[in-house]
């Protein structure tokens, strides 16, 4: 049921990247972030049960067991051992493929100092004088995701940035310590970037591209002039290859020309969901110089809601569509103290009108009364050299007539190895199994 969806632009093409799409109902689609399976991914350390017979789960993940499919980075004659994706939680489930490695000086905060101290101006670099290229690092507001690597085990990312506003485009990185030296009074750490899209009324993204997000990444510590001129940079095969998830193809199909053209992409229309190529290679940048302290950051926006989704949770089949609309607020703010110690804290905040609606009919109609859905996100994290914490929970609660519907995950991921996931959901009039 993806192909044939009806579309609408958002926008008028006129503005490189600013034209997006507007889906106003038909068949389903996915997540801007859904969990593909790697092939040597497994189930680790869970505790799946059901609390009683009225439609409650619980899962709980203790964080004690490392993923399969392990790999060796190397570079200058070391190396590292890690899970060459970022996970949701500690499932062993790939989401994002690892496409960056930092060495040298080059512990997550000096990569933040780094970043954040150079300018938008890429066109020396090939880069349009058009938004987002033409944009400076800033902290990000996302989802924390997990990451695994000998000695640390697993991490998460306490420091994430983007170039670009959280819509329409960007590209976003997540950074993870691993507390395995290199050289001399050096460190690793693995990065995570990617070019995404926001869908239009929602407050969701769509990757579009891991080596685009991987290309600038690089293109910036060049110009940074702290990568170490002998060896500033090489390659690690540690990724899947050719290519690792995939775009939408009636999202693919309505997408600007001038963005599809960046992205390299097949002609449209397309029949088949675009896969998105990963080369396998992952960039290894080494740093050795440093940038002044970044300091502390701020920032907050409210995304209005107004599309036509699948039930988020509790889904009753695939044609359970409710309709959601209302403002999000988002604020996202990052501390450093004067010895260095970073101390990051972020929120999502909304009440939303939810309606059920019958999307084989066009335009989609009403079937019941709307209920007001609470959305509560809090990430808070520290990062202070290797040793970190951070901290991510979701709270999505629905009440309706007959009770509330809910499903709250909670990750906790440090060096204090006090890591666990725990995910609660409970639906009405049905039992849930996992």
């Amino acid at each position: 049921m993806k192909a044939n969806v009806p579309l609408r632009r958002l926008l008028p093409g006129a503005v490189l990247f600013t034209a997006l799409l507007l889906m106003v109902g038909g068949c389903a689609r996915e997540t801007s972030s859904p969990v593909a399976v790697s092939p040597t991914g497994s189930s680790l350390g869970v505790d799946a049960s059901l609390d009683g017979a009225d439609g409650r789960t619980t899962v709980r993940q203790d964080g004690t067991t490392p993923p399969s499919g392990l790999v060796t980075a190397g570079f200058g004659g070391e190396s590292l051992h890690l899970w060459p994706y970022t996970g949701n939680s500690f499932d062993g489930a790939g989401v994002d493929p690892v496409n960056l490695v930092f060495v040298g000086k080059a512990n997550p905060e000096q990569i933040r100092n780094a970043l954040l101290a150079l300018d938008g101006n890429r066109t020396a670099l090939g880069f349009p004088d058009a938004p987002p290229f033409n944009m400076p690092w800033k902290d990000a507001s996302g989802d924390v995701q997990t990451c695994y690597a000998e000695p640390a085990g697993w991490v998460g990312n306490e420091i994430q940035l983007t170039v670009g506003d959280y819509g329409p485009v960007r590209f976003h990185l997540r950074l993870f310590r691993t507390a395995n030296s290199f050289g001399d009074g050096g460190w690793w750490t693995v990065g995570a970037a990617h070019f995404e899209a926001l869908v239009p009324g929602t407050t969701e993204h769509w990757v579009l591209s891991w080596e685009k997000a991987e290309q600038i990444v690089v293109a910036d510590l060049m110009r940074s002039g702290l990568l170490d001129p002998a060896a500033p940079m090489g390659q690690t095969a540690i990724g899947p290859t050719p290519s690792w998830r995939t775009i939408p193809a009636f999202f693919y199909n309505e997408l600007p020309a001038d963005l599809r053209a960046y992205l390299e992409g097949p002609p449209v229309p397309v029949s088949e969901d675009v896969a998105m190529p990963n080369d396998g290679n992952a960039t290894v940048l080494h740093l050795a110089g440093v940038a002044d302290p970044a300091g502390p950051s701020h920032d907050s926006f409210t995304i209005n809601m107004r599309q036509i989704v699948p039930r988020p949770f509790c889904n009753g089949g695939p044609l359970d569509y409710v309709l959601v609309e209302g403002p999000v607020y988002f604020e996202k703010s990052v501390a450093v103290d004067p010895y260095g110690q970073l101390t990051t804290s972020g929120r999502a905040d909304g009440t939303l009108m939810v309606t059920p609606v019958d999307v084989t009919q066009d335009p989609p109609v009403p079937t019941g009364g709307p209920w007001y859905a609470t959305v509560s996100d809090r990430d808070e994290g520290t990062l202070s050299g290797q040793t970190g914490r951070v901290m991510f929970q979701v709270k999505r609660i629905l009440p309706q007539d007959a009770g509330s519907e809910m499903r709250m995950t909670k990750l906790m991921v440090g060096t204090n190895g006090q890591d666990s996931y725990t995910l609660r959901e409970k639906c009405l009039g049905e039992e849930l199994t996992r």
